[in-house]
This record gives C-alpha cells, sequence and structure tokens, in this order.
C-alpha cells in the first residue's frame, strides 16, 4: 500500500511579500527566500506547514467568497483558543467566526488571510 504524507500547500497572491509578512506576523511564520528559475521563491513554515507562495499573473481568477467548491480552509491548532483570539485581535485580524463549541473538547474560530483564504484556529481538549 503506497503511504501518502502531507507534504505543501501553494497560495497564489499578488504581493508575496505582504502575503509572507502578513503570516510571519500574525501566525509566526518562517520565511525562506531563495531563488528558482533565476527568479525569487518565497516559502513559509507555519505550524510545522510547508505553503509556498506563487505570484499571480494574468490567468489567475480573483479569489473566491466563501461557500465555494474546492479547498475551504487549512486549521492551526493551539493549546488556548482564549490566548490565540486575543492575540490575533489585537494584531487587528478579521474573525469570520468568533470562539464557539463545537462538540466537546473542540473550540473552533475562523479568521481571514490575505486573498480571502479561510484559517480555522481550534483547540483540542481531552474529554473526561
Amino acid at each position: 500500500m503506497v503511504n501518502y504524507v502531507f507534504d505543501h500547500i501553494h497560495l497564489r497572491t499578488p504581493d508575496i511579500e505582504a502575503t509572507a509578512a502578513w503570516y510571519e506576523k500574525i501566525l509566526g511564520a518562517q520565511i525562506n527566500r531563495s531563488m528558482q528559475n533565476g527568479a525569487p521563491r518565497v516559502d513559509m513554515k507555519v505550524g510545522g506547514a510547508n505553503i509556498f507562495l506563487i505570484a499571480t499573473d494574468e490567468n489567475s481568477a480573483p479569489a473566491p467568497v466563501a461557500p465555494y467548491t474546492g479547498i475551504d480552509h487549512f486549521g492551526m491548532i493551539v493549546e488556548d483558543l482564549d490566548a490565540a483570539y486575543a492575540d490575533l485581535k489585537a494584531k487587528g485580524v478579521h474573525f469570520t467566526m468568533e470562539p464557539k463549541q463545537l462538540r466537546p473538547g473542540i473550540r473552533i474560530s475562523f479568521i481571514r488571510g490575505p486573498e480571502n483564504v479561510s484559517i480555522e484556529i481550534l483547540e483540542r481538549k481531552k474529554v473526561a
């Protein structure tokens, strides 16, 4: 049986540096700048996930408005959702869903990133 392991997400953006700066400031992304085929490349490590930024061009469609078909969001887990909420609010982040109890042991919220990317911030606690 083939073992499939997550590797990366590609995000298209009209402003790679501004997008990288947002993820670095808001979510603590580690930014890696390099060259690929003579062009600058920006990759990020966010919560252990590889996110590669690619520039939009004349063939790029506008960012979708939720709900839509395709990738809906990606999730970031935190130990304390209330602390993350306060931190993100202080940074001026727009919440599309305030923190709420989804089910016992699971609390979630959603924020809006650059290019209308939906990001879930969630907390998991063991239920007795």
